[in-house]
């Protein structure tokens, strides 16, 4: 039986980020979003709170935390307001790749230059989905030892100012490959992509026949597509756990507000429409929750299922904070819309996030896919 409650230490993690995430985090959300970065003095808060480094190996000089413990500190971090967690720089999530191969050769210049406790920018490109219109014009073509990366990636957080460049693709002959390129070889088109996520560095990178070779390859063939898929069981959990923060500081809001507004004489939560609604989203928030925290055990111990957790889990918190956060928007009425209150911010960030991360229907196709090749492998015994 697996068991979720938190530890000692875990809960004191919760409550320094919980605590941090309403006094400091919040009150200077609007501020980062206009303009488009998150503050330094929040950075720097950060990093010495050691938040900035979750998932950096020990080696490394991160904390290399237990995905069910980074999970508990995004939660509470993103329920300040997930735009500002997302813009925050450094390894983004690269630091999950980072966190499976540490050793490599090829990462160790980076290693170097986030000695001072600075890590630069990186900007990770999930490019495997081959079939994503999103990815259309990305091309990955081998050239001898190397290759060639030429085209235009999906936009990506942290782009902006990201001084290398992680890739998981899979090139133009099917196999998987890995690269780190940290040439600058790149140009950035930068922009508003998306209508939130305004603080978080987004950016579409251009590639004009880029050449990758050996000493910025990482991984290839089997190899590769191992990793890859560990690496993205790991963004899965710990993206779905900032969407979960997210939910519950929507749900918090929503439910204050609706128990103290009035309309005819009672307050807005008594009404049957509205209380069924911010049940609904309760139990939606509590689904996402679950699925995270199941994901986040079945990953860090390489279960059998982890990866069918992780987009099981990827998936339902998409689909339940978009849910949540239009539904919170609705509660409030025009409440809802004004700029000086939040609801409408968290609504437009979840939208940013679910795009950025891929579309509900993305993981039902691949979870079908599963469900179906092992179906055949039944059929063939």
């Amino acid at each position: 039986m697996i068991s979720f409650r938190p530890t000692e230490e875990e809960q004191a993690f919760r409550e320094m980020a919980k605590n941090f995430a309403v006094e400091t985090i919040r009150s200077v959300a609007r501020d980062c979003e206009d303009n488009r970065a998150v503050n330094e003095d929040i950075v720097k808060q950060i990093e010495e709170l050691g938040f900035g480094a979750l998932e950096l190996p020990e080696s490394w000089g991160g904390l290399e935390l237990p995905l069910i413990t980074q999970v508990q500190i995004l939660q509470s971090l993103s329920y300040g307001d997930l735009g500002v967690v997302q813009g925050l720089p450094g390894a983004g999530d690269a630091a999950s790749l980072i966190r499976l191969v540490p050793d490599h050769p090829n990462l160790q210049a980076y290693k170097q230059a986030g000695q001072n406790g600075t890590w630069p920018d990186v900007a990770f490109i999930d490019a495997t989905n081959i079939d994503d219109p999103w990815l259309a014009t990305l091309q990955i073509k081998r050239d001898g030892d190397g290759y060639i990366v030429d085209g235009t990636s999906q936009p990506v957080r942290l782009a902006k100012n990201a001084q290398y460049v992680a890739i998981a693709a899979v090139d133009s002959e099917g196999e998987s490959v890995v690269f780190w390129l940290d040439n600058n070889g790149w140009t950035v088109q930068d922009g508003d992509y998306r209508l939130g996520l305004l603080a978080a560095g987004l950016g579409r990178i251009q590639f004009s026949n880029v050449n990758a070779g050996a000493n910025q390859i990482i991984a290839r063939g089997s190899e590769a597509e191992e990793l890859i898929t560990n690496v993205q069981n790991r963004i899965y959990v710990l993206q779905g756990a900032k969407q979960v923060g997210l939910m519950e500081a929507v749900l918090d809001y929503t439910v204050e507000y609706t128990a103290n507004r009035k309309a005819f004489g009672q307050e807005i939560a008594k009404f049957q429409g509205v209380s069924f609604t911010v049940a609904d989203m309760a139990f939606e928030m509590q689904a996402a929750n679950h699925l995270v925290w199941l994901a986040a055990v079945t990953v860090e111990s390489q279960a059998k299922d982890a990866n069918r957790n992780a987009l099981r889990a990827m998936y339902r918190a998409h689909r339940a904070v978009r849910f949540v956060t239009d539904n919170g928007v609705q509660m409030l009425g025009g409440h809802g819309f004004v700029q000086e209150f939040p609801a409408e911010k968290w609504m437009r960030d979840a939208q940013a996030q679910v795009a950025l991360y891929g579309r509900e229907r993305d993981y039902l196709i691949r979870r079908g896919e599963q469900i179906m090749n092992l179906a055949k492998k039944e059929v063939a015994r």
